[in-house]
């Protein structure tokens, strides 16, 4: 795994976590990997993972079941979602609106771009292809 250095090791774990378990890589109630285990795979401290399935642990994303370890909680997918849908409106969408406003982009031009984006997603979906 590779980290970024603007986000803190274990907060780039959660994410690769989070996004495992929305993309039901490791559906809910799966046995998921020891802390020595997860170390040992993304090359960092056991603390760290230690720290990061704790924070999961805090945030009702994981369970741990004494003895025999962690494991994803029912709902935790739908508890992600509602979590990074709130970043997103707390963190991204002032910054967002913002420069829209500064680049005096309207909300018309806005709605035909997302249009153009989703067709193009559509379309490269319905041909195989996944990238735009």
């Amino acid at each position: 795994m590779e980290f970024k250095k603007n986000q803190t090791i274990y907060m780039q774990i959660a994410d690769f976590i989070c996004e495992n378990i929305m993309s039901q890589n490791w559906p809910e109630g799966e046995k998921i990997a020891s802390v020595r285990e997860f170390a040992a795979r993304v090359e960092v401290n056991p603390n760290t993972v230690m720290r990061t399935y704790s924070h999961l642990q805090d945030e009702g994303i994981i369970f741990n079941k004494r003895g025999i370890g962690f494991f994803v909680q029912d709902g935790a997918s739908e508890k992600i979602t509602n979590m990074q849908k709130q970043d997103f409106i707390n963190n991204i969408l002032p910054d967002f609106f913002k420069k829209m406003k500064v680049l005096k982009i309207e909300f018309s031009e806005l709605k035909e771009l997302y249009s153009q984006i989703e067709n193009n997603s559509s379309e490269n979906f319905q041909n195989g292809s996944t990238s735009n």
